[in-house]
């Protein structure tokens, strides 16, 4: 798993206390589910039916209710390393996971067990795996820390036919966006700053931004592209802005060709080494979400135009300080925010009030990185530095007491404040470092398992190419926290 070595909380964090979950201008949380009403509607075949989903069914995700009763349904085990990617298929019947071993597994996750599994390729931690969409579950991509972006063959057998590389960043590749209107298109960003559009069907990837801030290079570690306008998409990474591109129309000489651009007031023009681990749309283009390392998270609206450091919500309680965390939302119109914690529990705010609904444990580790909602069932599936990867549904017969909560925020936001400043060292030397350490510990490893009689051309080939990409090169990882 990425660690964010030399990122450290921006200055003001110790001058800012930690504030609780829902301000005094939050609502208080109103639950619409009413069971008699809604099991009488189903009996009776009320509700349209969309996409082959029950209005029912839609608004058990939705309901408070449910989200309040959210406990583990399943543990898949067989990764030999930390699990950074998790994604549903289409039809939600398959779950893909990519992990530090560098293999990709298939999950049938109703009967817990693993379909399938394959080599990812790729030469270091896999960051995200994700299936095409209106491909028949036969193409998925992925990208990792070797900077490589790459796409299986997966045959309806159950086995893998082949990898390919599609492209390679100059430096670790975090994020992958699918467009949800394309079968071949999609996006990827990374560690140089790049972001690249790949289309199947044609040979070399095009790469449509750099993003920069001051005639600086901001290191990506996240992209999402909106579900309703597919060439517009948001990016966020080594700063604390927003950025929305229009990939139909980006001009370097015209505001770098950033569309808009979001960041909360209290980080604006200050020394802030606060970064973007993740940044999200909802269900219908119309906000973002953004989590910020040592930070809280923030909702904009993306209707805004322009630069905009207002914030619609604040989103506090867990911590985000030891990886490159993500977020989410759940629910079918996004009425929930879902992050994990340094903590090793997940966090369930409900959006509008800002009030946590739930919480649970999800890793032994300690840190819960992934959340990936399941696209039309109250399913939720998590992972983290465990091996493993956790299934979630809405199974306990009590909504959860919240036993134990203060707790946890008074913990998460002391260690944010009492964290030690070391500003004073230089990340990116650092980082440099590391770098060269890791590579040299790989070669090791590599010379001392060699064995000269069983090396392939296309074997020395693949090493070949996947020597173009990014600076971290070699074997799996450990996960390392920062």
């Amino acid at each position: 798993m990425m660690s964010l070595s030399g990122v450290k909380p921006h200055d003001d964090a110790k001058n800012t206390p930690c504030t609780e979950s829902g301000s005094a201008c939050s609502k208080p949380v109103r639950d619409t589910w009413n069971s008699v009403f809604e099991v009488r509607g189903r009996e009776l075949g009320c509700g349209r039916r969309r996409n082959g989903v029950s209005a029912f069914t839609r608004k058990v995700r939705g309901s408070v209710n449910f989200a309040r009763r959210l406990t583990r349904y399943a543990t898949l085990n067989g990764h030999s390393g930390c699990v950074n990617a998790l994604h549903f298929n289409e039809s939600g019947t398959l779950l893909a996971s990519g992990s530090d071993d560098l293999d990709i597994h298939i999950w049938n996750w109703i009967e817990s067990k693993s379909s399938y599994s394959f080599n990812s390729g790729h030469r270091s931690n896999v960051f995200q795996c994700k299936f095409m969409p209106f491909t028949g579950d036969c193409h998925l991509v992925s990208c990792a820390r070797d900077g490589m972006v790459r796409l299986a063959e997966l045959s309806s057998t159950g086995t893998c036919r082949g990898t390919k590389r599609l492209a390679s960043h100059h430096g670790a590749a975090h994020k992958l966006a699918l467009l949800s209107d394309s079968s071949h298109v999609f996006y990827s960003c990374g560690e140089d700053a790049a972001t690249y559009e790949l289309d199947l069907r044609q040979e070399k990837p095009n790469k449509i931004c750099v993003t920069k801030e001051n005639n600086r290079k901001v290191e990506l570690y996240s992209i999402h592209a909106n579900p309703f306008k597919s060439h517009e998409f948001v990016v966020g990474g080594r700063d604390c802005y927003v950025r929305v591109y229009d990939a139909r129309n980006i001009k370097e000489n015209v505001n770098k060709g950033i569309v808009k651009k979001f960041c909360p007031k209290l980080l604006v023009g200050t020394e802030s080494k606060a970064n973007v681990t993740c940044a999200v749309y909802n269900f219908d283009g119309t906000e973002i979400l953004a989590s910020y390392n040592d930070e809280d998270i923030y909702l904009f609206d993306n209707t805004q135009q322009e630069i905009s450091n207002h914030h619609l919500h604040q989103y506090t309680g867990h911590r985000n300080s030891a990886t490159v965390k993500g977020v989410n939302f759940y629910g079918p119109k996004s009425e929930f925010v879902v992050s994990g914690s340094d903590c090793g529990n997940v966090f369930l705010w409900e959006k509008d009030s800002e009030q946590i609904v739930n919480y649970f444990a999800a890793d032994e580790e300690g840190v819960v990185n992934v959340l990936e909602p399941h696209p039309h069932l109250a399913v939720l599936a998590v992972s983290g530095l465990d091996h493993s990867v956790k299934v979630f549904m809405p199974l306990s017969k009590e909504p959860s007491a919240l036993d134990g909560l203060d707790e946890v925020k008074r913990k998460n936001c002391n260690e944010r404040e009492t964290a030690p400043d070391e500003s004073d060292i230089d990340s990116d030397l650092f980082r440099l470092i590391m770098n060269r350490w890791r590579r040299s510990a790989r070669r090791q490893l590599r010379d001392s398992n060699e064995d000269p009689g069983s090396s392939s051309s296309e074997d020395s080939d693949e090493i070949e190419e996947g020597e173009e990409g990014g600076e971290d090169r070699g074997g799996p990882a450990q996960c390392t926290q920062s």
